[in-house]
């Protein structure tokens, strides 16, 4: 009898190879995912966890680049270790981008800032949920000013786990970002994206306060059928990237998303990976 996990794997990658050839997708597709993780997550065992396997993964569903963070700065102090020894896993394993994973509870974390880029990363990750703070909280407007004086993208990780399924230990319910585009005004020159967000913008006038912002958006969290092409009714395609957040969720999963909805080429270049290069490089 075939496990229930690889079931549903192998079932997965088929419906993805077969829907890919279905709209004709070249192998060679660029394909950024902005929304990975290294490491352990503290309560559950994720069968991707190590760098190799999950690598080994990413490459095989066509990914080229992928923008990665650690678990282990979610409860670590010494972020500066957990960042260095992510560096050391993205240079072992070239697929993986490392933005550093920074906590504006801790001393020093301007200086976890700055070492990040002596380390030439493109961007930090920042969760405010599970590090106690608030995006009105002065010292968010600082790193943000920072960042972007040091070059480096921001994402802010706005959920990591369904509030539903969190250990009575850590729990922490999504993020506010409705004091967002008022930060990004005192901030000029931050770019950021919003990762795992659709929970955060329950109510719809929190997602219009960023309508004239840069913001970026991921589409790891994106449920049911065409689940891209409802955000699109209220994002432009030019604002939204791709993001699998795996090891966490199924990459394949993450893959379909892009076959559920009606996108165009143009719609699909973007959302692949052109906006992810844009926002690092603007």
């Amino acid at each position: 009898m075939i496990p229930r996990r690889d079931f549903l794997l192998t079932t997965l990658a088929a419906t993805a190879s077969a829907a890919l050839a279905l709209h004709g997708e070249a192998s060679s597709t660029e394909l950024i995912d902005a929304n990975v993780w290294l490491g352990r997550w503290p309560i559950r065992d994720l069968p991707l966890a190590e760098p190799a396997a999950l690598a080994a993964k990413l490459n095989a569903n066509g990914v080229t680049r992928a923008w990665t963070s650690s678990f282990d700065g979610l409860m670590h102090k010494d972020i500066a270790g957990v960042n260095a020894r992510l560096v050391e896993s993205c240079r072992a394993h070239p697929i993986f981008e490392p933005f550093g994973l920074i906590n504006l509870t801790l001393p020093r974390w301007e200086a976890d800032i700055a070492e990040c880029a002596k380390h030439r990363m493109r961007g930090i990750r920042l969760v405010p949920a599970y590090h106690g703070y608030k995006l009105d909280d002065a010292r968010f407007v600082e790193a943000l000013k920072l960042a972007a004086s040091q070059r480096l993208v921001v994402q802010i990780s706005c959920v990591l786990e369904d509030e539903r399924t969190q250990n009575p230990l850590m729990r922490a319910a999504p993020v506010d970002v409705s004091p967002l585009a008022k930060a990004l005004k005192a901030a000029p020159g931050a770019r950021v994206m919003l990762l795992n967000w659709l929970q955060s913008m329950a109510s719809k006038p929190v997602l219009l306060t960023l309508a004239d912002t840069e913001v970026l958006f991921d589409i790891a969290m994106l449920e049911g059928i065409a689940g891209i092409e409802g955000a699109l009714e209220s994002i432009s395609a030019e604002r939204l990237c791709f993001g699998s957040y795996a090891p966490v969720f199924y990459h394949e999963a993450a893959k379909l998303k892009l076959r559920e909805s009606e996108l165009n080429a143009t719609q699909l270049t973007a959302i692949t990976h052109e906006n992810a290069k844009r926002l690092l490089f603007a």
